[in-house]
């Protein structure tokens, strides 16, 4: 599978990173930096999906809490 010189979709799922790490200058960590990648790739994804993000956010806090198994970041089908 290629992917079109002109990926605009692509494009656009990094603009929110790249803007992100232009108006507050990036992490200080390796920890940092790991939460950051993960957290803007699930609201990218979860955005694609049209879900709710704050809902998955809430519903993974609380399965961390509990112990019990996260949300999935797949579509239900």
């Amino acid at each position: 599978m290629s992917c079109p010189p002109t990926n605009n979709l692509v494009e656009r799922c990094f603009s929110r990173a790249v803007i992100w790490g232009m108006k507050c200058f990036g992490t200080d960590s390796e920890v940092g930096s790991r939460f950051v990648e993960r957290i803007l790739s699930a609201v990218v994804s979860l955005m694609l999906q049209e879900r709710d993000v704050f809902a998955f956010l809430v519903h993974a806090r609380d399965a961390d809490v509990r112990a019990a198994m996260p949300p999935s970041h797949c579509p239900s089908t």
